[in-house]
């Protein structure tokens, strides 16, 4: 007994190529978001003007890059406004 394997010139079913459509993101985001992460958790921890300006240069290089969402920029900002806000009240 032959195992028995049909072949055809039909055509075969193939999955279409989506070029607008991307798996993954590009990592670049998410890199500026993990430094300006570290940067935010530094000036959190030491309170420096040295972290507050790391803080400021990183988020706006990366938001000059296209690389940070507004939505993020405005939550540094506010957090650093806040900051500001708490050292005037001490």
């Amino acid at each position: 007994m032959q195992a028995q394997h049909p072949s055809s010139s039909d055509g075969k079913a193939i999955t279409p190529e989506m070029p607008s459509s991307r798996i993954f993101k590009h990592p670049r985001p998410l890199v500026a978001t993990a430094l300006i992460g570290a940067a935010l958790i530094g000036y959190i921890v030491h309170k420096t003007p040295e972290a507050r300006q790391r803080l400021e240069s990183l988020a706006e290089m990366a938001q000059t890059l296209g690389e940070l969402s507004e939505r993020d920029a405005v939550v540094v900002a506010q957090y650093l406004a806040k900051s500001v806000v708490a050292g005037i009240n001490q």
